[in-house]
């Protein structure tokens, strides 16, 4: 790397230290930003690639830069493979065109380091604003950049406590939703009764949603059982499902999504166990796949369409001007499907 590269946060990235670090001039890197099909392609891509080392973001590189608008919001979601976040994003794409809005997608598979490569990508496109999921949002890189460099953003599905009221949220309740379906669960009988969480360092809405088990499991006069984390995508729970069912013996399983209550609908078949007649199973976030399965699942319903279409309502509203509100927290509600039943007396 160049030894004329400026270090720390001593000042901007600019095309002259992109110029020096590809070994080549300044008009080449602002052709290669401009009229990139003017440049041949080895040069273009050792322009491209000191970019992307040096972070450079030549449309957001002084803040006068971004008094026009490009009327395009980034959008940052965990994945689309999750059903929950391709029903968000139907909310936000919808919302945006009707504001005259165009969106700019990118997906971070739940990593944090993923999160701040692609608010990067974005940035350097200029986007006007952001709507973002992030894996922790009392502890994000990315979330901490942006309000450094005053771009607006609302978090869509993470949840805030009150000493963070500076970062605007749209999201459902998710302690007081976990405690609900939990408490609906006691109501049936159960007793003994397991979370599968995706992992609660990596999520705050696994957290909140564990927090939500235990003050329902501790008002029954119940003792909350350690829960089993899973990673996000994980392809199968059926290891850990034997082994709980072993030692814990539960009656009924609360899952932190859908998505890993179908997972464990699947593998407790495997185990030879059928739902809900040996064990009862309950999900969260109310996708329109789990309205489909056989038997229905019984499962928290997050507004996920509304979600999108609040926040992005919202992050338009700080672009005009409007100064951050209570946090944006939508109604949920139960649908009782027949996943869940009493248990075996």
């Amino acid at each position: 790397m160049s030894r004329d590269l400026p270090r720390g946060n001593e000042r901007s990235i600019t095309m002259v230290d992109v110029a020096r670090h590809a070994r080549v001039s300044v008009a080449t890197v602002s052709r290669v930003l401009n009229t990139p099909e003017r440049v041949a392609p080895d040069k273009s891509e050792a322009v491209l690639e000191a970019v992307r080392k040096l972070e450079f973001r030549p449309n957001l590189a002084g803040r006068t830069l971004r008094a026009a608008r490009t009327r395009t919001l980034g959008v940052v979601l965990p994945t689309l493979s999750h059903p929950v976040f391709a029903e968000c994003l139907h909310g936000i794409e919808a919302t945006a065109r009707e504001r005259g809005y165009s969106i700019s997608i990118a997906t971070t598979g739940y990593e944090p380091a993923q999160e701040h490569q692609a608010s990067e990508i974005l940035l350097q496109r200029r986007v006007d604003a952001m709507v973002l999921t992030v894996a922790d949002a009392r502890h994000s890189r990315v979330l901490d950049k942006l309000d450094a460099e005053a771009v607006p953003y609302v978090l869509v599905y993470n949840q805030l406590g009150r000493r963070h009221r500076r970062r605007s949220t749209v999201s459902v309740d998710n302690r007081a939703a976990a405690r609900q379906m939990v408490a609906h669960l006691i109501g049936l009988g159960h007793r003994r009764i397991l979370m599968l969480a995706g992992n609660v360092r990596q999520s705050d809405r696994s957290r909140q949603r564990l927090q939500g088990y235990g003050d329902a499991m501790r008002a029954a006069g119940l003792t909350p059982l350690a829960p089993i984390e899973l990673a996000f995508m994980a392809p199968d729970a059926a290891v850990h499902l034997g082994d709980a069912i072993r030692s814990d013996a539960p009656t009924a399983l609360f899952c932190s999504s859908d998505q890993l209550a179908l997972l464990a609908i699947r593998d407790l078949a495997a185990l030879g166990l059928a739902v809900p007649a040996d064990i009862s199973v309950a999900g969260f976030d109310g996708t329109s796949l789990s309205a489909l399965m056989v038997p229905p699942l019984t499962t928290v319903v997050q507004p996920s369409i509304a979600l999108g279409r609040a926040a992005v309502e919202r992050v338009i509203a700080l672009l005009d001007g409007a100064r951050i509100a209570q946090p944006t927290v939508l109604t949920h509600e139960l649908r009782l499907g027949a996943t869940a039943a009493p248990p075996r007396p």
